[in-house]
């Protein structure tokens, strides 16, 4: 599968992630990625980074080296309402947005309230991807979600941080199945997001890829394989909000 893309990566700015931008970049290279992108922590993940950070990527080249860089972040939901932590007048002007549910930032909820959570902030226009929807601690509706994204069109992650053994969200792997199978039947697209907290892991998809093979998932749904699709997606979304 071609792999040149990585759109979630954690910088020193997210408060518990341990290289810079610059080291983050030397590693994309080594690994001929095409695409890398930024999603440091917005402020109600404890030891994130102020507001006033996300304001200022006007300073950082969108292409260094031949390679694209693109400056996002990772909105934490707060609410069953889908609410999340940076308001409209940032959000416009940062490249794109993952919004995804943390333990620090809302206490599970029911299946119900979990599934609106994740659908309302699909409604965000600046949200273009939904981070770690297979999470067992937060339970949805599969079939609710898969489709919303697919009306919406927002692209659903494959996280692989979630895969690995001593992660806080084991299980994901069971859980992706399920969503899987769901976005083969309705056509929705899915991205690959190593979630790097260090310049290590930018763009590590081994076990994403590893959980696309056995579930039989066709390329042709998984956006990382050129990154003009993942622009598509951002232009798309971002064309839905209020001028």
């Amino acid at each position: 599968m071609r792999d040149v893309l990585d759109v979630h990566v954690h910088t020193t700015a997210s408060g518990h992630a341990y290289s810079t931008i610059g080291e983050c970049i030397a590693a994309a290279r080594k690994k001929n990625l095409e695409l890398i992108g930024f999603a440091d922590h917005a402020p109600k993940m404890p030891g994130a980074t102020h507001d006033f950070s996300f304001l200022n990527f006007k300073v950082i080249r969108r292409e260094l080296d031949g390679i694209k860089i693109a400056m996002g972040a990772e909105l934490n939901i707060i609410d069953f309402s889908g609410s999340t932590d940076l308001p409209a007048q940032i959000l416009k002007r940062i490249d794109y947005a993952i919004a995804s549910l943390h333990n620090p930032c809302i206490d599970p909820g029911s299946l119900a309230e979990n599934t609106a959570a994740i659908i309302g902030a699909m409604r965000n226009p600046y949200v273009v991807i939904i981070g770690h929807p297979d999470n067992p601690n937060y339970p949805i509706d599969f079939e609710a979600v898969v489709r919303a994204a697919k009306d919406n069109h927002v692209l659903l992650e494959i996280n692989n941080s979630s895969y690995y053994a001593g992660s806080h969200r084991r299980g994901s792997d069971k859980a992706a199945r399920e969503m899987l199978t769901l976005c083969k039947k309705y056509g929705a697209e899915i991205i690959m997001g190593s979630d790097a907290h260090v310049e290590q892991d930018v763009g590590n998809h081994e076990l994403s890829q590893k959980v696309l093979a056995e579930n039989n998932f066709p390329e042709e749904l998984v956006v990382n394989s050129n990154p003009e699709k993942f622009f598509e997606y951002v232009r798309y979304r971002k064309s839905l909000a209020p001028k």
